[in-house]
């Protein structure tokens, strides 16, 4: 209180000071301020810009910190080695579904992904990941039904695929109140990746082919879950919500004929078939 009465009172002498130059003015002494360091002229009190900014100082409002109850969710100087596998298989005999007649085929994608990671501070790590993926598709036979006389087929189609990825990523950790068991992360990732894949249709005389190569650029934010089963294991969900993506292809067609293909994409949603399950141990 005594602080403030002295910077109002400041204030109000230096605009009758600056305001009214050449007038005398009764004011207050500095003994009745306690202000030190004032020059006085008889019984006139003159403010100094030191004294103004001294009193300024004094009357400083306090850093607010917002008190977030939270522990340490895994330390620093801690590794991470994890791995996830995926797998699908598909089997269809002269399947239909509206427009799709007669399909029949074999399809499969397995991918394995393992990774490591290494905590320099608390709940905060970088580390590094690979992962090999293989697609391969055989289509003997489908109708695409449009109309009564609109009929397109697709018969004897196979492909091939295999691309490898190298991601560079950092991780940050947070728990859920005073949990150890139970917490957030969220990843930044930078993933270079590259393949090859190959393409023919038709069987005999009649064949044709397409060789491809790629390359691939992803930056993204990955956030997910992470649940202890035990000191040094734990599951591990997350999804991809915020992304950028730039993919260049080169395809050859029956080793003549040469194209290139090049495609930019960013999104900021969540994709359901994104989401990745892995396990982890902390060691």
């Amino acid at each position: 209180m005594r602080n403030s009465v002295k910077f109002l009172t400041a204030s109000v002498l230096t605009l009758c000071a600056f305001g009214m130059q050449g007038q005398t003015a009764l004011s207050p002494t500095a003994d009745a301020l306690n202000i030190e360091g004032s020059e006085l002229h008889g019984d006139t009190l003159h403010i100094t810009p030191e004294m103004v900014r001294e009193l300024q100082s004094e009357n400083d409002i306090e850093e607010f910190k917002r008190d977030v109850e939270s522990v340490v969710f895994v330390p620093k100087g801690q590794w991470i080695a994890g791995l996830s596998v995926s797998y699908s298989q598909s089997n269809q005999n002269k399947y239909q579904f509206f427009i799709l007649e007669n399909l029949s085929g074999d399809t499969y994608t397995f991918k394995v992904s393992p990774s490591v990671c290494y905590m320099f501070r608390d709940d905060m790590g970088g580390g590094i990941k690979f992962a090999y993926q293989r697609s391969l598709a055989k289509l003997e036979s489908a109708s695409f039904v449009m109309g009564a006389d609109s009929e397109y087929a697709a018969d004897y189609v196979y492909s091939l695929a295999h691309n490898y990825y190298a991601t560079a990523f950092f991780r940050n950790y947070f728990s859920i109140g005073r949990s150890k068991r139970f917490g957030f992360f969220n990843e930044i990732q930078c993933q270079l990746g590259g393949g090859q894949s190959k393409f023919t249709k038709g069987v005999g005389e009649d064949v044709t082919g397409a060789y491809e190569t790629n390359f691939s650029l992803d930056v993204g934010l990955v956030p997910g879950l992470c649940l202890f089963l035990t000191n040094y294991s734990a599951i591990e969900v997350n999804v991809g919500v915020l992304g950028f993506s730039y993919t260049a292809t080169k395809t050859l067609t029956d080793r003549i004929y040469v194209a290139h293909r090049k495609s930019k994409s960013a999104n900021f949603r969540i994709n359901l078939f994104s989401i990745t399950f892995g396990v982890s141990f902390y060691l």
